[in-house]
């Protein structure tokens, strides 16, 4: 049986975070491809943590709608934040964040969020980066400051909160 623990009065599944990072380790390498969600084929920061919602409930949240690389700029709102409400629930404080949770990015303050990635382990998380691939970084002081929220994978059986 899988070992409980309590972070600030939430109770963790210890089984699910590891679940999480093992899936995101087995994406890294996987190449940058807009709007795609196929490991080892392609994908883009919501394609990674798409599939890797796919490998745990064993199918998608939600089916997104086309979107461009400048969607955030263009389409007002905080799209990208609101799914993650809907999927993983309430945000965390970043001081709670552990391994396997999803870290949402915003590079300028007033602007929507647009990346996101999986923490992996003390300062480290994997994304789907831009030009390159699925990669584990280093999360540095200019990745650290431009979290915007941290979500928890949902402990319900098929990804219910």
């Amino acid at each position: 049986m899988a070992t409980r623990c309590t972070t600030a009065g939430r109770s963790i599944n210890e089984a699910l975070p590891q679940a999480v990072v093992v899936a995101a380790r087995g994406w890294i390498g996987t190449p940058y491809r807009h709007q795609a969600s196929r490991k080892g084929v392609g994908c883009d920061c919501l394609g990674l943590v798409r599939g890797v919602w796919r490998e745990i409930y064993g199918r998608e949240p939600e089916r997104p709608e086309p979107y461009q690389p400048d969607w955030a700029e263009r389409a007002g709102g905080d799209r990208l934040l609101a799914a993650a409400r809907r999927h993983f629930g309430a945000a965390l404080a970043q001081d709670e964040m552990a391994p396997g949770d999803v870290l949402l990015f915003r590079w300028q303050p007033g602007c929507a969020a647009k990346h996101l990635g999986i923490l992996s382990g003390p300062g480290l998380f994997i994304h789907a980066y831009e030009q390159a691939a699925v990669i584990e970084s280093a999360l540095v002081p200019s990745w650290r400051r431009r979290i915007c929220a941290v979500f928890r994978f949902p402990q319900g059986e098929r990804g219910e909160a």
